[in-house]
Order: structure tokens, then C-alpha cells, then sequence
């Protein structure tokens, strides 16, 4: 993937990491000759990611997003006036000298308030981090409660970062939550700013998985435009001897509904004294965050005596911003690229001494530049013979989509689902390992699955166009991560005595969002995939229902309910099968089964399959388009929003871009909908979110119609949608 700059001054290069290497581009100042360790990495990718896009979907063209990795960043829809929101990002508190380049906004996190935020309501999330349970390992290999993980990723650029998605399918849509422990919003340069607060769609969909979301607070190396200054103005203190930064990072937080922050101090040049200011600053920034959850992951760079020293470990120089003698200081440690089977060996031995964990130590492991054929020493972190040592971090994971000629949304998850899951794409049974170490074969997957209703359309955030019951709404290609489903954690768990069909996430055919499950081959058996793992509490009106489409082959489909788990990791799956009713006529058309629980009233279902045998042994092409398991009692429609609101608009030669609000629905909701209704009638899907504020960046008029029709909807688990709030944009 190109990079781009920010603008002309040099302050904004994002240089990037190559094979043992930094490179600069040329508008960039000079760096000194890069050291054979992987020192500075992080500031060599910090804010590094695909250019900016405006808006959410809503133009009514069907134009593609760019497939090939060097293609020109996509122009921005044309409208009248750039009302789109942009994810935040602040200095500490002085900006730099100069002027900043075109589109980036310099801001002192210090000056600050929640009430000058316009963008407020476009960036804060709503979902709550869910809990999550760890089921039997489906391997052998994969081990629950060691080793952890970590990843840094860069989903945009820090300037123009939009709130709430944008008007392609060529985003990375990370759906393997199931193995991740923490996610660091990766981003920040010297030349637009150093604090940055995670967009609402990452949070969302991390939080529906568990997940907790950090926003970055980046120091860069001088050599990166970094400025000891910003450094002190991080720590300093208020007349009565507060942290004023500390609190505003944690209002920040709060205010927008992330877990906390990644603080990485890469700026050289100070003393012991700021290094005691920084440990007193760290312990204020928990204090202060404990009563909401919040917490800190500090990066191996600034050491005790105020230098920057990278030691690729938890040693004597670093310790105090860990532990120190009154306690945690921060929750966990992003350990240097730079460690060695030995450090790390050590790193776990005085994390044991100082009374905490060895896996609240992230290793660092660099994939920006090679991803899974990036050579790490993989039995210095989690060896398969004894305990894992520490736990460990990605920087850069997003590689499966930016190294990609077709980045499809079909294309980005097959990769993704490599570097995730490993060569054989089934974590039940791995493929003979080589140099890359797929994480499900070594960590425990995790689900949030553990109450009823329960609904999952395969969707995973973005597509090329818009499904509802089956039909196309808006052929517009989007992303939206607080969109995304709750997926299966383990893709794909395959068990058959034939040949293995092939188990995928498709995106020609949905039946809502922007994806499908798509099993095809030939089948010479029976073949279970499994989907969920759950925890539900079945009753006796608790029904199952599944929406499915055979497109080739005629198929007998089963599902399975395992109400216990199995006794060892790679055990089977004690699972109960269900036989779906007679299906539906016409071929490719989507039909519903339901199924009663009622003989399994009292259990607790601990995972869900499906079985699919063949009639006649044929080649086979079917689709699950959803599944959902409910209490089948009557239940109402979710209780419709209030007050749709055009907050701002600007219009010019029939184009608008609009902001729209809405008072929240009561009850719960899980997203809400916005649809443009056409003078034909037509109902077009624009954008969802999980916020109460949406904005379109370009809606064309209709003929010569007088005014724009606008209603939203709120949707809940089971995406049965609530009656609409309406508003309209009069054209001028």
C-alpha cells in the first residue's frame, strides 16, 4: 500500500517499516542510519494507514472502491461543504510552531471540554465491553490462560480519520476478536498531533467481542519530529500539585467510551527527574481511571534515567513504570522489538518476583512490512513444550489487507483468516507448522455468546452493498465496523471423513449487511461446521432458527447444540442434531427453519453447528444467511427513536452533505438505520451506527423532487426494526 503525507511539511511523514530497516520519504528530515535491532519501529509506523475517506455510505453511484495496492487514494465524494466528522486527536497542551498542513486541525488536549466538541456525538461509543468466557480449546495447542495478545493497528490516518466509516469495501474489517486480549488504535505524528482517541466503530465492535480499545498518547523520537516540550507538557503539574493532562485523559475516555491508553515516550533527551515525573504522572493517570476501568499499557522506551533505551525487557531501568515499591503503576508492558529468548526468560522471572503476572508483558513482534513470513522466535514466547514465557504484541496487523493487489472484501478475509488461523484455515486441525505460528494454534479463543436472544448475519462490517431480507438496499460499497456481527471465534472448525468443503465469509449474496456464509465442493460426507461458542440458558420456549439458501447441490441441513463441552482441547464436540423441517422451493432462494429447544429446556447450549450432507454426493453450494436463537414468546418491535434532526446541512448544484440526529429509543437497541425514501417509493439504506448522530457527505436530489425524505430505525438483537422517525432536507 502507498503511503501518503499530510501535507508539505516534513513533520507529517509517516516513514514505514521495511525488512531490517526504516525507510524515509523523501519530503521527510534526514533519520540517522537505522540500527540492525528493531529500534524506533513504532515511531517509524506511528499514524501510517490508507488515506482518508469521507462519510458513511450514501451516494447513490455504483463505482468501486480501488482494488490494486497502488492506485491513487479514492477522490472524495463531491459535496458543498466538508461537514464530516474525523476521529480526535489533540497535543498535550503547546502546538508547534508554523502553520499545519491542508487538513489537518491542531488542538491542545489541556483546552479541551466535551461541550466545544462538534463532533461529540459522531465519535462516541455506545456498546459496553461485554463479558467473555474461554470454552475447551478445539487443539490441543491452543492454551488458555498464558500467553495473551496484543495488537497495534493503524485503521486510518490521524488527520482526517472519518468517525464513522466510509464509502468502500477496502477497509480492514478485523473480525478474529476472539484472539485478541487488547487493541491499541495505533496512529500520531509530530506534524497533527500525539493523543489519539479510537472512532466509535472500532470500540463498538471490540466491545460486542470483549475487547478492550486504548487510544495512543505517542512521543516521537527527535529524529521524527519529536519535541522534549510536549513531553513535559504531558507531565506537568497545576498549582496544587494535580495531573491536569492525566484528568483530561481520562474524561476523554470516558466521555467517549474507550478502556484506556498506550503511552509511548520515544522523545531522547531528559533527566531522572522527568522520569519521576512521568512514573508520578502514570500513577496518576490510574488512580484517576480505576473507578471506571480504565488502563495503561506503557511501551519499553523512556527509561529510569530519563533517556530513551530501548531494553527489549522488563529489567532494572524500566521496572518503576510497571512496578515500583507503592504498587502497579501500569497494567501491562509493550516490551521492545528488540528481546531475545533470554530477556523475555528473564522479563517473566522478575514480573514473577514483583508478585505479577509474566502475561501482562506484551513481546513485541513487527508484521507491518512481512506479516506471517515475518521470521519470529516463536518458542522464546510460546513454546508448544512448557508454560508460555510471556505474552505477546502485534505492531501492524493490518499487513493482510495492505499488502494485498486485490484488496476485495472476499480477498482481505481470506488473508486474514491465514494469518489468524494458520495454512490449514481450520483451527481443529492445523495445517504442519513452518515458520509462521498461527495464533489459534497457540491461544484460546474467547466468546461473549451467554444470553438470550442471540442473532448473527455474518455480516463483518463491510461490503460492496447493502442486503436486507435478501434484497438489495443500497449498492453502495461501505464499512462500518459497529456494523459487524458477532462471528464465529473459530474459522472454520471442520469435521468430516470426506473431503473438506470450503468454509467462507461471501460477499455476492447476503441476506443482511454485506455478507454470507458460504459453504461449497464436493461433498462425499457429511460435513459439520462449527459456529458459536456459547453459553446460553435454554427454556422451554427457547427455538433456534436458521435463514439459508442451496444454490447448487441439494442438501440435507442439521443443527447442532452441544449442551456440555468437550472433556479434553481437540476433543469432539458432543453435539445434539436437530433436522430442519423440508425446505422451501426455488433454487437459490432464501427459505427460514426453525427449530423448538424444548427437549433441551433446562441445558445450557455450549456451542451451535450445522451439518450438511449431500443427496447423491454432488458439488454443493450453500449459504447460511443467518442464524438466531431466541425465547419464541411474542415480543414487541423495539421502541421507535425520537426527534430525527437535521443539525446541519449545506446544499450546492443538488448535492448536500447533511448532519442528522436522534433521540436515543428506549429500551435496547443494538444499531439504528437511515434510509433516504426516493419519490418512487424506493426505501435506500444510507449508514447505521450505534450513536444517535449520522452524517452523509453527498445526497443527490431526486429529480425535482422539493425535499429530501429521511427516517431512522432502531434495530435490535434479533434485527427486527422499530417503526421510523422521519425528517426532510427542503432543496434549494
Amino acid at each position: 500500500m502507498s503511503e501518503t503525507d499530510n501535507g508539505a511539511d516534513p513533520r507529517n511523514s509517516r516513514p514505514s517499516r521495511t525488512a531490517g530497516s526504516l525507510r524515509t520519504p523523501p519530503s521527510a528530515p534526514p533519520a540517522p542510519p537505522a540500527p540492525p535491532t528493531r529500534r524506533g519501529v513504532l515511531a517509524a509506523g506511528a499514524g501510517a494507514g490508507a488515506a482518508a475517506l469521507l462519510g458513511i455510505t450514501g451516494a447513490t453511484t455504483t463505482a468501486k472502491a480501488a482494488q490494486a495496492a497502488a492506485a491513487p487514494a479514492p477522490a472524495a465524494p463531491t459535496a458543498p461543504a466538508d461537514l464530516a466528522p474525523y476521529a480526535s486527536y489533540w497535543f498535550p497542551d503547546s502546538l508547534p510552531h508554523g502553520a499545519p498542513g491542508p487538513g489537518i486541525t491542531w488542538r491542545s488536549l489541556k483546552q479541551w471540554t466535551p461541550e466545544s466538541d462538534q463532533d461529540l456525538a459522531y465519535n462516541t461509543a455506545t456498546v459496553p465491553l461485554a463479558p467473555r468466557f474461554t470454552p475447551v480449546p478445539p487443539s490441543p495447542g491452543a492454551r488458555g490462560g498464558q500467553a495473551r495478545i496484543s495488537s497495534l493497528v493503524s485503521f486510518g490516518p490521524t488527520a482526517r480519520n472519518p468517525s464513522q466509516g466510509s464509502a468502500t469495501a477496502d477497509h480492514y474489517a478485523l473480525t478474529h476478536w476472539a484472539y485478541l486480549d487488547e487493541l491499541v488504535f495505533w496512529g500520531g505524528s509530530s506534524g497533527e498531533g500525539l493523543v489519539l482517541a479510537p472512532n466509535a466503530p472500532v470500540v463498538d465492535a471490540a466491545h460486542r467481542n470483549g475487547v478492550p480499545v486504548l487510544g495512543n498518547v505517542f512521543l516521537p523520537p527527535v529524529a521524527y519530529g519529536g519535541d522534549l516540550q510536549w513531553t513535559r507538557d504531558l507531565v506537568q503539574r497545576d498549582p496544587l500539585g494535580r495531573f491536569p493532562i492525566a484528568e483530561k485523559l481520562v474524561l476523554v475516555a470516558r466521555t467517549y467510551g474507550f478502556d484506556g491508553w498506550f503511552v509511548n515516550a520515544e522523545t531522547d533527551g531528559g533527566d531522572s527527574s522527568l522520569a519521576a515525573r512521568m512514573r508520578e504522572f502514570l500513577r496518576a493517570l490510574r488512580t484517576a481511571g480505576a473507578p471506571y476501568g480504565l488502563r495503561i499499557t506503557w511501551y519499553d522506551a523512556m527509561n529510569s534515567t530519563g533517556r530513551v533505551g530501548w531494553q527489549g525487557a522488563l529489567n532494572q531501568l524500566n521496572q518503576e513504570f510497571f512496578e515500583d515499591r507503592a504498587g502497579r503503576v501500569a497494567d501491562s508492558m509493550f516490551v521492545d522489538f528488540r528481546w531475545t529468548g533470554q530477556t523475555l526468560a528473564s522479563s517473566g522471572a522478575l514480573a514473577d518476583r514483583l508478585g505479577r503476572s509474566r502475561h501482562e508483558l506484551w513481546a513485541a513482534l513487527d508484521v507491518e512490512s512481512g506479516g506471517w513470513d515475518s521470521g519470529v522466535r516463536w518458542d522464546a514466547i510460546i513454546p508448544r513444550d512448557r508454560a508460555h514465557v510471556v505474552s505477546f504484541g502485534f505492531y501492524r496487523p493490518e499487513w493482510t489487507r495492505n499488502h494485498l493487489t486485490d484488496r476485495s472484501p472476499g480477498a482481505f478475509h481470506r488473508a486474514d483468516d491465514r494469518f489468524w488461523t494458520g495454512e490449514s484455515l481450520d483451527p481443529a486441525h492445523p495445517a504442519p507448522e513452518g515458520t509462521w505460528r498461527a495464533p489459534a494454534t497457540a491461544v484460546a479463543d474467547r466468546s461473549t455468546v451467554t444470553a438470550l436472544p442471540f442473532a448473527c448475519a455474518f455480516n463483518t462490517g463491510h461490503g460492496e452493498r447493502w442486503f436486507e431480507d435478501g434484497e438489495v438496499t443500497s449498492d453502495t460499497p461501505w464499512n462500518h465496523l459497529g456494523l459487524q456481527d458477532r462471528l464465529p471465534g473459530r474459522r472454520w472448525a471442520v469435521e468430516t471423513s470426506g473431503a473438506r468443503p470450503s468454509v467462507t465469509l461471501d460477499f455476492a449474496k447476503a441476506w443482511r449487511g454485506g455478507s454470507s456464509l458460504l459453504v461449497s465442493g464436493g461433498l462425499s460426507a457429511p460435513a459439520v461446521v462449527g459456529l458459536h461458542c456459547t453459553r446460553l440458558p435454554l427454556t422451554g420456549s427457547a427455538a433456534l432458527e436458521l435463514v439459508h439458501a442451496s444454490e447448487a447441490g441439494a442438501v440435507t441441513v442439521e443443527v447442532g447444540v452441544a449442551t456440555r463441552e468437550p472433556a479434553a482441547p481437540g476433543g469432539p464436540v458432543p453435539y445434539t442434531w436437530l433436522r430442519t423441517r423440508a425446505p422451501g422451493s426455488g433454487q437459490g432462494a432464501w427459505r427460514t427453519s426453525r427449530i423448538g429447544l424444548s427437549a433441551l429446556a433446562g441445558k445450557t447450549a455450549y456451542g451451535l453447528a450445522i451439518r450438511i450432507t449431500a443427496q447423491g454426493n454432488r458439488a454443493v453450494s450453500w449459504r447460511l444467511g443467518a442464524l438466531s436463537v431466541r425465547d419464541d414468546t411474542a415480543r414487541r418491535r423495539p421502541a421507535a427513536p425520537g426527534a430525527l434532526t437535521v443539525d446541519a446541512s449545506a446544499q450546492q448544484d443538488g448535492k448536500a452533505s447533511v448532519r442528522l440526529s436522534w433521540r436515543r429509543a428506549a429500551g435496547p437497541v443494538r444499531h439504528y438505520e437511515l434510509y433516504r425514501l426516493l419519490p418512487d417509493g424506493t426505501r435506500r439504506f444510507l449508514g447505521g451506527t450505534c450513536g444517535t448522530a449520522l452524517y452523509l457527505p453527498a445526497v443527490t436530489r431526486a429529480g425535482r423532487e422539493p425535499a429530501a425524505a429521511f427516517e431512522v430505525r432502531a434495530v435490535d438483537e434479533l434485527y427486527a426494526a422499530s417503526a421510523p422517525a422521519g425528517t426532510k432536507l427542503p432543496w434549494v
